[in-house]
């Protein structure tokens, strides 16, 4: 399993079965103690999604505590699932998708569903993000229009900057 993906579930399993956040292990390639970056941790029961959250830029100290609270925070606060609990544990996939620099779209021409994530940015404040290659994903224009209904942003009405990044998918 990959280091990455091992220490998600990790993460999780330590959290629902303990309610406690999981503190930073050693032993970890370096990498994951040298480098910060957003992270988006991905929580599949089979084909089903049960929770998926992260953050487009690093708001943690290193990629080993991104991924930790990614997945605590996957595994119990997606309000779109209820929290996963330690019967499901067992069946349970992980992806963790680790998000390369955004950057500024100047044209729609710049955008590919199935090669960069798209951040949706409006001046309220208000933001949605969809990660790159999901399935029935196909246009630009649906991309667009998912990550800004997830930002609760009307595209014809709010101004808006539009970001891609790309994405380094563990699984």
């Amino acid at each position: 399993m990959d280091s990455s993906v091992k220490l998600a579930k990790q993460a999780v399993e330590n959290y629902i079965k303990t309610g406690r956040e999981m503190r930073e292990p050693q032993g970890l390639e370096e990498d994951f103690y040298s480098r910060r970056a957003g992270v988006f941790v991905t929580i599949y029961n089979g084909k089903d999604l049960r929770g998926c959250i992260g953050t487009s830029v690093a708001t943690q100290d290193n990629l080993c505590l991104e991924i930790i609270r990614a997945g605590e925070s996957a595994c119990s606060r997606d309000i779109r699932f209820s929290p996963i609990t330690v019967k499901e544990l067992p069946e349970l996939t992980y992806e963790v998708s680790v998000l390369g620099e955004l950057k500024l779209v100047k044209s729609k021409q710049e955008l590919d569903p199935k090669k960069f994530g798209v951040l949706v940015e409006a001046d309220s404040g208000r933001s949605g993000l969809l990660l790159p290659d999901i399935e029935g994903v196909d246009e630009a224009d649906y991309q667009l229009e998912i990550a800004a209904d997830k930002g609760g942003i009307d595209l014809e009405r709010d101004k808006v900057k539009i970001y891609i990044f790309e994405v380094e998918k563990h699984r």
